[in-house]
Formats: structure tokens, sequence, C-alpha cells
């Protein structure tokens, strides 16, 4: 960093407590660089890596930002003990001016204007293009009081964002731009209303009880009201927090280190430069005449629109799912499958029934439960910290040689051939093998478990399943530990007992 930094602060990639506000070493460095410590609090007993990643921005004596840095590999010097930090409190926010706080804020306001090009909230705002069009020949007031509830919902969004930022500081956290979307919850939520509201746009189902009027302008036109337009902000500003845009950057990392008033007033900007161009547009209904006319065409739009919106589902089903365990990819799929299924029953059965069509709603009902309390509550487990924190076995990967090797120094084995792309391994694993009962006989008896892994060829598996009469997975096999005894073969589908019966024949 430059020689005339005065003060220095580390926002971290990684959710480790980290002391900001340091300043840099006393030693004399020759230009264009200076050194600082980042000193990193230990938690716990785990072992730190040697490099975190993070952003690095440097002030200068008047509180001005001079250079921002981002890596994903700062070096660690040293991890000290909490307790030594009390003998050394950290230094006080860095001081600014008027000028500094204003420049912020623009670049706050240049970086919201900047979001509505980005990936992530383009097609929210391809929605909005077309209520625009719908409205182009309103009264010239509704126009402008849709424009302000869009505005509302965006600003609402960002003090809301504002708020969580504080809440984690305040608990002792690192806050960070898209904070929300480290909160599993928030992001299995974001990606069913994703693939919701593409399957709306698509016409599997309609939000409104009206039935199937959506190929019509003018019923169109009369669902878009005040509430739509701040549900619009809403969605607007909550896909925006995933993407940093420039300006962003630099914005955020000011106000992370300022009162609470400043941070609020910089989450602000960044919505105000969000919903700007809408309501600028809006202002000048005129502009709205430069719009092609409603006509049929907007049906095909509105179905289009589903396609970016569904893409945006499953870049949030990319980094979602395989946070929620080896199985998060399966589990969230089958999940999307059956509120899909739900949307299409209800859309189908229901909205489109002259009567009420009630073992139709039973079945969407059903759905949609079994969604939730057997794929989000059973299987992914998925409320807070609960995520990722349940028991799992420590499988090594399989080999002849593993087996000869765990025998001879006296443990058991259990051996688990599987493949990802076999059903009835799968229902093995969730019902009898991978259950707390299970990992706690096998730890409890210092089994080694080995995992075969057959989804690719491989002719060491291959053979081993032909030796026991197997032709394909799955096979699972629980030795005794003793050298060359022969195992357990369980049969292609079991339940817990039969396991549990082999692992205490395994250890007699």
């Amino acid at each position: 960093v430059p020689a005339t930094a005065r003060q220095i602060d580390f926002f971290p990639h990684r959710s480790r407590t980290i002391e900001p506000g340091l300043t840099p070493s006393g030693r004399t460095v020759a230009p264009p660089s200076a050194t600082a410590d980042i000193r990193v609090v230990r938690e716990d007993e785990q072992s730190w890596p040697d490099t975190l990643g993070g952003l690095l921005v440097a002030y200068d004596g008047s509180g001005k930002v001079i250079q921002t840095l981002e890596q994903t590999a700062f070096p660690i010097a040293a991890v000290v003990p909490s307790d030594t930090l009390a003998k050394d409190p950290p230094a006080s926010r860095p001081p600014f001016s008027a000028v500094t706080l204003l420049t912020m804020l623009g670049f706050a306001f240049l970086g919201g204007v900047i979001l509505n090009i980005m990936p992530c909230v383009l097609p929210v705002l391809a929605l909005k293009v077309l209520s625009f069009v719908r409205q182009a020949g309103s009264e010239p007031a509704r126009v402008r009081g849709m424009a302000w509830m869009y505005a509302a919902g965006v600003l609402s969004s960002f003090a809301a964002l504002a708020g969580v930022a504080l809440a984690i500081q305040a608990g002792g956290g690192v806050a960070s731009w898209g904070s929300a979307f480290q909160n599993p919850l928030f992001r299995v939520g974001m990606t069913v209303l994703m693939v919701l509201v593409a399957l709306n746009l698509f016409g599997v189902f309609e939000v409104s009880l009206a039935g199937g009027a959506a190929s019509k302008a003018d019923e169109l036109a009369r669902r878009e009201g005040p509430a739509g337009a701040f549900f619009h902000g809403l969605l607007a500003a909550v896909l925006a927090t995933p993407c940093m845009a420039p300006f962003l950057a630099t914005a955020m990392a000011f106000a992370f280190t300022q009162p609470p008033l400043i941070v609020l007033l910089v989450f602000l900007a960044v919505g105000a430069g969000l919903a700007a161009p809408f309501v600028l547009l809006c202002l000048r209904p005129t502009w709205l005449k430069m719009l092609p006319k409603p006509g049929a065409w907007m049906v095909r739009f509105k179905v289009a629109m589903g396609f970016p919106l569904l893409a945006t589902a499953v870049w949030l089903f990319w980094f979602t799912a395989k946070r929620l365990g080896d199985e998060g990819v399966l589990w969230l799929g089958l999940l999307l499958v059956l509120l899909a299924a739900a949307a299409w029953v209800w859309g189908e059965f229901v909205q489109k029934s002259p009567r009420r069509n009630w073992p139709a709603i039973g079945i969407a009902i059903s759905l949609v439960a079994i969604g939730y309390f057997g794929i989000l509550e059973h299987q992914l487990d998925w409320r807070g910290a609960r995520v990722g924190s349940r028991p799992v076995i420590d499988w090594k990967t399989w080999s002849a040689a593993a087996v000869q090797q765990a025998q001879a120094d006296g443990h058991p084995v259990l051996v688990d051939f599987t493949a990802d792309n076999c059903v009835n391994c799968k229902l093995n694993k969730v019902r009898s093998i991978e259950i707390p009962e299970t990992i706690r006989r096998l730890e409890e008896n210092r089994f080694v478990s080995l995992l075969g892994d057959f989804t690719d060829p491989d002719p060491a598996i291959a053979a081993e399943l032909k030796r026991f009469g197997r032709y394909g997975v799955p096979l699972v096999l629980v030795y005794p530990g003793r050298p060359g005894a022969e195992p357990t073969v369980l049969p292609p589908l079991f339940g817990p007992d039969t396991l549990h019966q082999a692992i205490e024949a395994a250890v007699r």
C-alpha cells in the first residue's frame, strides 16, 4: 500500500474474527509501499491456513481512501490468543471529512446505477420494462406512483440489509456486502422463489387466483399495482447483493468502518442508484411513448423473461446445493421438482377448474409438505447452524489392500460400493448407513469405513462385485477385525436393523 497510508482495514472473505483498524508498522519504508500487521483472533484450537483472502483498504491521515486491494491469499504471519487483545485494543475508526463522506455516497450511488445491468438484477428489471409498456397509456400520476412504489421497495430492502450488517457487527461478526447470501435459509428460499417466478412467467400457474387471463394485456395491466411495483423493488435489491459493481467495493469498505448512521446512508445511496433509472423514466411519461405499444408480443416477452430468471435459479442452485452436504444437489433438485409439480397441479387443476377442486388442492399441498418436511427438514436439516454440522462417516477410499491393512490392525471394516446414479445406493445411505445410530456403533467399535465409487468404470471394483455374485451396485460388506476373515454380505436393499446385526456379528 502507499507509504502515505495512516490507517488500514481488512475485510476477510472467510468467516473468522478479524481485528480491524490497525495502524501500519512504525518502521521506515521506501515509497510506494507500506507494511501492516493483520492480527487474527484464534477462537478455537483448529489450525489456521497460511493465507487469508479479503479486501484491504488504506486511508490517508484525513480518512480518505487512497487504495483498495483485494486478494485471495494475504499471508498470515501469526495467530494470537484472543485474550492478548485486551492489552492492545484496536485503533479507533478512521476520521473522515464531509468531502470524503460525499465522495463515498457518490460512489455508492454510481455503484447502484451500474447494478441495473448486472446479470443478478437484469432479469427482474426486464420485467419492469414490460410493466412500463403496460403503463404507457395510463395517467401520468399513476405512472409516477408506480415509480415511487418501486423505489420504496428498493430502499426498504437496502435499509433492511443495512440492519442485518449492523446486527452482524454488533454480534462480533464481520459484515460484508451480500451477507444475506451467507445464510442457508435465505439461499434456499431465493432459489425456490426464482424457480417459482420463472414457472409463473411460463404460464404454469398464476399468482392471481383470477385464472388464465395472462394473455390479455388489459388484465395484465390491472394486476400491476402498487404492491407489484413494491415487490419488484424488493426483489431487485435482494438479487443485487451478490453482485459487486464498480465503485461499490470502495464505498462498502468505507461504510463498514463507520458508525451505524453512515452505514445506513451508504446502503440507501446504493438503493437510490439502483432505483434512479426507472424513477427518472417514469417522471417523464412522454419517454414511455417511445416503447412499443401493448399487444400479443407482451405474452411472448413475458415467457422469454422466464429463461433468464431460470438461469438465475441455476446460479443460486450452484452455490447453494453444494453447501447442503454431499447429497445437497440431489435433494435440493428433488425439492424443486416437487414444488414445480405442485405449481403445475395448482395451475392446471385448481386455477383452471370452474369449481373448487379439493383433490387437486390436496395433492398440491401434499407435494409441498413432502418437499418441506421430507427434504428440507429431514434430509437436508437445513435450518441455521445445523447445516453441515450433522455427524458423518469418515469414509476412506476402498482398495483390497486397505481392507487387509485394517483387518491386520484389528479394525472391523464397513465397505460400501456405490455410485452417484444408483437410487438404491442412496436409499441405503439415507435410511440405514449415514444415520446417527449407525455412526455411533461404527465409532464405538473402531470401524474403518471404505467407499468404493463405481460411478465411473473401475476394473478393481468390477472384479470385487463379481467375486460376491453382484454385477452392479449397491454392495455393502461388513468385515470382522481379524486378518483374512470373510465379510457379511448385505442384501441390495436393507434396513438399519440388518446393518446393525452385521456390525454386532463383526465385533463378537
